[in-house]
């Protein structure tokens, strides 16, 4: 049985940009023994990698990865229904996880898993838990903008005094859930003329990785991204070779939104025992050590874990923190986007 409907399409578009081919994607195979858990993955591979192969070495139970973006996936889910072989679905964004539990697709999940992280971390309906955070924020060059030339709010990145300075990505599927949040915050008039203003002043990209490059190129004086792409741009070329600078709006404006990546079990999951193990280890000290140790450079969503030592503590960030059901479920902001030619 499929939920497929038209405003998931809408959104599916938004990230048609992202979706990687299914030869390249990790098979989930004829089937999985009583064992063997299938995982739908949202998240970078990298960090899944690393999780999935400490919890097979800790537990024995095999995990069959099918890796692609987060929407991408959620839609498979939709059209899947009850007759999904995924097991667990770890996505990058909460509103992913909204839709899904829109449609009754996830399981409950234990408290005992639910308690590892802060409750405004958490589905209110207990459908699934979260397991890291990152933070949108400003890449820019201080050869373009002075640090005193930068925004107070992102809003501010609609005024006329930004034309030709901006760079977004308002395909990647990371730019959806900013819109959500302003959205959430000011409303669909406010969000429609900053979205205005965007397309007037802003070169569009493909994705964050592009964005933060082009501003460390000085191809754009700022440009919007999820914190975690600058820290791994800085990783890959060199600190030597990073002409940009991280900025992160003050006073909990809305531009530095606290974005939760998540993990569920599937309602239709026949092993629903070894799926709910996975998702615990998700969210227990040792797989939120993993996380903070690598190079994936988003913050463990479990209070104790010091996150990968470049990173700026969260609470000196001070992020904007909504709830994930006003935060939404990404297809009003999707709208938005597609209505304002951003799409």
């Amino acid at each position: 049985m499929s939920c497929f409907d038209g405003g998931v399409r809408r959104l599916l578009a938004l990230v048609s940009a992202l979706v990687v081919s299914s030869s390249l994607l990790a098979s989930c195979g004829g089937g999985t023994g009583p064992n063997t858990i299938v995982l739908y993955n949202g998240q970078h591979p990298q960090l899944t990698d690393a999780l999935v192969a400490a919890f097979e070495r800790a537990t024995g139970i095999q995990v069959k990865v099918r890796t692609n973006d987060g929407i991408v996936l959620a839609d498979q889910l939709l059209q899947e229904g009850s007759s999904s072989p995924a097991d667990v679905y770890l996505t990058e964004n909460s509103p992913e996880l909204v839709l899904l539990t829109e449609h009754h697709l996830l399981a409950r999940l234990p408290a005992a898993i639910l308690d590892q992280v802060p409750e405004r971390d958490d589905s209110p309906a207990g459908t699934w838990v979260g397991v890291a955070l990152r933070v949108s924020a400003l890449a820019y060059d201080p050869a373009l903008v002075a640090p005193s030339e930068l925004p107070a709010s992102v809003l501010d990145l609609a005024a006329a005094a930004w034309k030709g300075k901006v760079a977004i990505a308002p395909t990647d599927s990371d730019f959806v859930p900013l819109v959500g949040a302003v959205l959430a915050t000011y409303g669909r008039r406010a969000t429609e003329r900053w979205l205005a203003g965007l397309k007037s002043n802003a070169a569009l990209y493909q994705d964050d990785e592009a964005v933060v490059a082009a501003v460390n190129h000085g191809q754009a004086a700022v440009g919007i991204i999820n914190q975690y792409y600058w820290y791994r741009l800085r990783l890959e070329v060199g600190a030597g070779e990073m002409h940009s600078r991280l900025y992160f709006f003050p006073h909990h404006d809305v531009g530095g939104v606290e974005n939760v990546s998540g993990a569920a079990v599937l309602a239709s999951s026949t092993h629903k025992s070894a799926a709910e193990r996975f998702v615990a280890f998700l969210v227990s000290a040792k797989g939120q050590r993993i996380l903070a140790a690598g190079d994936d450079y988003e913050y463990p969503a479990r209070p104790g874990i010091a996150p990968n030592s470049v990173l700026p503590p969260l609470a000196s960030v001070g992020p904007a923190v909504l709830n994930v059901v006003h935060l939404g479920d990404d297809l009003a902001a999707a709208s938005l986007i597609e209505r304002a030619g951003l799409g």
